[in-house]
């Protein structure tokens, strides 16, 4: 009998991270999840940037040091150099304009496309064991470190982010966040009694706006499976005309007429 195996995370450190006036951060996203199947995703355009309270440095003496290597404000806000004005943080907006002005549009063009990208194929790699609950939606939040080559990467999603708050513009921002999910998904023409039709999967399906709020659509599913299901279907009319055909022509030579010299 082989003994229970457990189960381990690997994690790779980035050790080559971007940094900003010498320190070290990452992304905190939002993302909110309206139904698995099909997948339909919207983002938030009001995350931010954690900073490290130390310069970063890579070396042996500093590895230990978790003001210079660690972003979460549960520990940044323990240190010496922590500023409780901005609670170490950038409007993600700030920071893209940053980005841009030091890096140019097209690179961080495409560095938020890639954002995207790595958000929308994390949930896709776990869309099949989801439990869909029509009832429900999720509310994550993202973090994501960026390299020094403006390659993201994902560090963890947050299935219950936290929303507390540390300074007025962070409240303020939340507050917003929370406004805009439940605008997504109650919104004025949603029916509460709508009647699921047997083997619909979650809500009756409603035309998803572009934007609600901070809100951007950033993946709909729905199309993708229609033009999937029309394919399908395609074939199938095709497969069952051409057994229609051999049909009729097995008949026909079943019915002709016997010679007389058989």
């Amino acid at each position: 009998m082989r003994p229970q195996t457990e189960n381990y995370v690997v994690s790779r450190y980035i050790e080559d991270p971007l940094l900003i006036g010498g320190k070290k951060f990452d992304l905190r996203i939002y993302v909110v999840v309206l139904n698995y199947k099909p997948l339909q995703v919207y983002m938030s355009q009001l995350g931010f940037a954690r900073f490290c309270n130390i310069k970063y440095s890579s070396e042996v003496a500093e590895m230990d040091n978790q003001f210079v290597h660690l972003t979460n404000v549960a520990i940044q806000k323990h240190g010496d150099e922590y500023n409780s004005k901005h609670g170490n943080k950038w409007p993600l907006t700030d920071l893209r304009l940053f980005l841009e002005a030091t890096r140019g549009h097209a690179a961080t063009s495409k560095l938020f496309d890639n954002i995207k990208s790595v958000i929308v194929g994390s949930l896709k790699a776990c869309q099949n064991v989801m439990i869909n609950d029509r009832h429900c939606f999720e509310l994550y939040g993202y973090d994501i470190i960026i390299d020094r080559d403006l390659k993201p990467w994902l560090i963890e999603v947050n299935a219950s982010p936290s929303l507390s708050a540390t300074t007025q513009s962070d409240r303020l921002l939340k507050c917003k966040v929370i406004h805009d999910t439940f605008q997504l998904v109650t919104p004025p023409d949603w029916d509460p009694a709508a009647v699921i039709t047997p083997g619909q999967i979650g809500q009756p399906s409603r035309f998803l706006p572009k934007a609600v709020g901070s809100m951007q659509l950033l993946y709909d599913e729905t199309n993708e499976l229609e033009q999937g299901r029309a394919r399908r279907d395609a074939l199938l009319n095709t497969e069952s005309v051409k057994r229609g055909r051999r049909k009729t022509m097995i008949d026909s030579v079943d019915q002709r007429p016997v010679s007389a010299y058989a």
